[in-house]
């Protein structure tokens, strides 16, 4: 049977050996994400801080930091849920498996949440500056709540079976906020919760907000989950944990769990709007301020047991990595059934998750015609991109798994290889410019504004691709020291970039016009202009995240020999990015020297770290 409770998850680590408990004080301010990252780093164990600076409530991190931890968490449902997710795709698999008939129905009664009259959570109350004032990166604009699970309820119709639970960042202190008295929340109006902001302002109801902290596992899990429409979290929350999750309601305000931690409870005023953040994000970089919604905080519960669960997030990989593969593993067995004729979608981590989208369809439209012409895969890719989460990507590369059939999507290299053997740049690139990308995604020409570009690939393999560099290759003047990204990738040093302009960057329009189509540089399909080339070619994870977090399609994709017809846009020669850092992006994450080495010294012998950092 699964937790009931944080603390039942926290006692039942540690006494795995899977969690340590740091008695030492420990500011909240910096440390403990500075910690809690580096812990990640080693993979180690989770951290229990009992000793906050200036706060009674002791935090836990890391709990989610190991795929290995997060199984383990959730090791007594992952069999139902497997069995009802196969229920979804093949029915027929109970007359195969009749043994899963036993748990099946069992595992679909923890679907439904059940309300109770009182419960832990409201035993005590308390305010926002009680809380753990936990702010993770140097130039946070103060401190936030990193693992919140924010509910709302439609207006048009009430209640938990129509509600939505979403992870959206909530700050509680710092800007412009009234202390103890508001809190930003930042979210995107095509979310769950912007769309029940919206049915609440129609009908001129005050739109009240619940921001769930700790609770069962179950419950952070669920706030991320992709779910289809009509599935609440909160029903998926109890099937992964094992039980109907308990829901008490105080008169006056919308329904909370009664075994959550803290419970943070508002009404949003859509007339107010303050900067909220900066906050160091997952891309890699500081999302900047800007005007969000305010959360009119009415009353802040706590059990008497709380205790506060956070993360810090910043360049993958990070303790979000787990809940991806985690997430991956629950439902990639749908994909298909999602998106008929996908074989697997993996949005790339290391690439900052949301830019990067890599894609195995198939090809099935001209069987009595052979083409090696992507056709059924567009299809596809436009469906990929117009499905929740996946629809904020940048870069959608798609081959058809009818030329290998054993292509691993995870095999990044792999990918990469296969995919570049067999493009054709002349006509297999599809922009979509002038559309939305990711809110945290500055790389485009404004806030959530940007653009997306498929790249799909078909039929025999075209060209070999070179895994050397030639000693003589010819560069023109301010670009330098040219390194091999992977087979058939060219890294190279570029001048710093000039700001942006609707033309094109002088320089890479240079660098383009210095060679024809028949140069030896285009035995490289593809060429990467970066700020530091050594960098990115130190390791696969760096090439990947300069790349696709520092560039926007539409305006950093150029080509050697490139042309236009009829509205579309190709090139005979190599296929040219520019990932140089541009004067509009926001700055990247950086370590704070001094708080690394507190760090340090919490791992030298005799510190609660030793032998784990």
């Amino acid at each position: 049977m699964g937790y009931k409770n944080l603390r039942q998850a926290v006692n039942d680590l540690e006494h795995h050996g899977q969690l340590i408990r740091i008695n030492r004080a420990v500011d909240p301010d910096l440390l403990a994400g500075a910690i809690q990252r580096r812990v990640y780093q080693h993979q180690g164990p989770a951290l229990l801080f009992t000793n906050l600076t200036g706060c009674r409530f002791p935090a836990v991190a890391n709990l989610f930091g190991t795929l290995e931890r997060t199984r383990f968490l959730f090791r007594d449902t992952l069999r139902r849920i497997d069995t009802l997710v196969k229920l979804k795709l093949d029915p027929k698999h109970l007359l195969r498996s009749p043994a899963s008939l036993l748990s099946a129905p069992h595992g679909a009664f923890h679907l439904l949440p059940r309300k109770v009259g009182n419960g832990p959570i409201l035993t005590g109350q308390t305010t926002l500056g009680a809380l753990p004032q936990i702010k993770s990166w140097p130039d946070d604009g103060g401190a936030f709540v990193t693992l919140p699970q924010v509910y709302s309820e439609s207006a048009e119709k009430p209640g938990l079976r129509h509600s939505n639970l979403g992870m959206y960042r909530v700050q509680i202190s710092g800007n412009d906020y009234e202390p103890d008295r508001e809190a930003g929340l930042h979210y995107q109006l095509h979310r769950g919760i912007g769309v029940h902001q919206r049915e609440a302002m129609d009908k001129g109801l005050p739109f009240k907000v619940n921001v769930f902290v700790g609770g069962p596992p179950s419950l952070t899990v669920a706030a991320v989950m992709p779910l289809p429409e009509g599935m609440p979290e909160l029903s998926f929350a109890g099937l992964l944990g094992g039980q109907r999750l308990a829901m008490v309601q105080p008169e006056g305000l919308l329904p909370m769990p009664a075994e959550a931690d803290f419970v943070i409870c508002g009404t949003v005023d859509p007339d107010r709007l303050k900067p909220e953040g900066p906050f160091g994000d997952h891309l890699g970089y500081y999302s900047l301020a800007h005007d969000f919604p305010v959360l009119k905080v009415e009353r802040v519960y706590h059990r008497p047991d709380a205790i506060w669960p956070f993360t810090t997030v910043g360049r993958p990989p990070q303790e979000d990595t787990s809940f991806g593969a985690f997430i991956h593993e629950l439902t990639g067995a749908l994909i298909p059934d999602v998106l008929p004729g996908v074989k697997a979608v993996h949005a790339v981590d290391a690439a900052g998750v949301h830019p990067l989208l890599l894609a195995i369809g198939s090809e099935r439209y001209t069987p009595f015609q052979m083409t090696d012409q992507p056709q059924e895969l567009l299809t596809q890719a436009c469906a990929i991109l117009g499905q929740g989460q996946l629809s904020l990507a940048k870069y959608l590369l798609i081959a058809a798994d009818n030329d290998h059939p054993a292509l691993d999507i995870h095999d990044i290299p792999a990918f990469f290889r296969h995919l570049l053997e067999r493009i054709d740049w002349r006509r297999d690139l599809h922009f979509h410019t002038s559309t939305t990308i990711d809110t945290l995604d500055y790389s485009g020409h404004g806030l959530n504004q940007g653009s997306k570009v498929v790249m799909a690939a078909a039929g025999e393999k075209r060209r070999s691709l070179p895994v050397e560099i030639p000693e003589d290759i010819d560069l023109p003047d301010g670009f330098t020291a040219p390194r091999l990204a992977a087979s058939g990738i060219l890294l190279v040093s570029g001048p710093p970039c000039a700001p942006a302009n609707d033309q094109g960057d002088a320089d890479l329009l240079r660098f383009c016009g210095y060679y024809d189509s028949g140069h030896p540089i285009n035995n490289f399909p593809l060429t990467i202009v970066v700020d530091d080339s050594d960098f990115c070619s130190a390791a696969l994870n760096n090439w990947l995240w300069v790349t696709f977090t520092r560039s926007n399609p539409a305006s950093d994709i150029y080509g050697i020999a490139a042309w236009q017809r009829n509205k579309h846009w190709g090139c005979d020669g190599s296929l040219v990015i520019d990932a140089r850092s541009k004067p509009h992006h926001a700055p990247p994450l950086i370590d704070d020297p001094h708080t690394e080495q507190q760090v340090d010294e919490l791992g030298a012998p005799g510190g609660p770290l030793h032998g784990i950092i």
